[in-house]
């Protein structure tokens, strides 16, 4: 079968690993409480700065979870507080004009008893006893039946967006503290990273050049993508290649492993879930690495906590980690098990 390499990148200056790690440090003015070294059993500081490198992405993928059902709870509560709004406006000027019916009877000779009634009680008490008088207009009980419909209508939906309200208040308080275990995560490898030596953190960052190298010399074979959209959103992934990874980030510019995915579907014109394992339910799902094609997606880790893009010939192309950049990678080196691709 023939083959090719993949079209030169052009070349970007980005952070290297340190540089990487410590501007996602930035993001919080204090350092969380740093957990205890993972896995105590590998041996090295690399071994336990990929570990929690990993747990830290893990946590990022949640993150990113969390923060969309914010965004729909937000959404959900501006339109059922907009809503509200709306309704009472209706309900105020239903009142208006049956304040008008009883001014006109007030200037006729007395007021209705059952408009005494309205504006003196409960509204919504007033059809079951109005009933009972003789002297109601149709107009005036089709205006109360309006303003009751409207009433009970209105209390709903200020009760809905009061539990909103309170389950984005929830959501919010569970975004910080993933944000602060996910800074956690970093500074405890920053940490672990800063008891290297001059000539250890060297090698470290002469492995992450080499891997971007590799990446630049990526053989993709000649595959052709099974779906135009996929063709459409890995074309849009591979002008990233070089991005830094920053959690959750989601372009153009930084990219978290299900933002690059996502945003690449979007600039396809394709509106996919934000997160990783919510991208593991869409379109068709391929069990075996054989049948991937350029563009579909490729699930990693049990949790399914990692999505890059099938990129050909046993290669994906993702946003991996904290340090490094969007580039092609082998799978079968990559250090994550594959689950399951998916077809969009």
């Amino acid at each position: 079968m023939a083959s090719h390499r993949r079209p030169q990148q052009p070349k970007r200056a980005y952070p290297t690993v340190f540089a990487a790690t410590a501007a996602a440090l930035a993001l919080s003015s204090q350092t969380a409480q740093a957990d205890p070294l993972p896995d105590p059993t590998k041996k090295g500081v690399r071994a336990q700065v990929d570990r929690l490198y990993e747990q830290a992405t893990q946590a990022t993928e949640t993150y990113n979870g969390a923060n969309e059902k914010q965004k729909t709870l937000r959404k959900q509560a501006d339109n059922l507080q907009d809503g509200v709004a709306r309704g009472q406006e209706e309900l105020n000027s239903l009142r208006n004009s049956l304040g008008s019916v009883a001014s006109a009877q007030y200037r006729g000779g007395g007021l209705d008893p059952s408009l005494q009634l309205l504006l003196s009680a409960e509204p919504d008490d007033y059809l079951d006893k109005a009933s009972n008088l003789e002297r109601v207009s149709s107009r005036q009980v089709s205006l109360l039946q309006q303003a009751q419909v409207k009433q009970r209508a209105l209390d709903q939906q200020r009760r809905q967006a009061t539990e909103k309200l309170e389950d984005l208040a929830e959501v919010r308080t569970e975004l910080a503290a993933k944000k602060r275990l996910i800074q956690g995560k970093l500074a405890e490898a920053q940490r672990l990273l800063n008891t290297l030596s001059a000539e250890e953190r060297s090698k470290m960052a002469e492995e992450e050049a080499r891997a971007d190298r590799n990446s630049e010399r990526a053989d993709l074979g000649n595959e052709t993508s099974a779906s135009s959209r996929g063709a459409a959103a890995f074309a849009a992934a591979k002008s990233r290649v070089g991005m830094p990874y920053v959690w959750g980030a989601s372009g153009p510019n930084s990219f978290d492993c299900s933002g690059l995915t996502s945003w690449a579907f979007q600039q396809a014109g394709v509106s996919i879930p934000r997160t990783s394992q919510q991208q593991a339910n869409v379109g068709t799902r391929i069990n075996s690495l054989d049948d991937l094609r350029p563009g579909d997606l490729i699930l990693m880790r049990t949790d399914l906590s990692h999505v890059g893009f099938y990129a050909g010939n046993g290669q994906i192309l993702h946003s991996p980690k904290p340090g490094a950049s969007v580039r092609y990678e082998s799978i079968a080196r990559s250090g994550m098990p594959f689950m399951w691709g998916v077809r969009l």
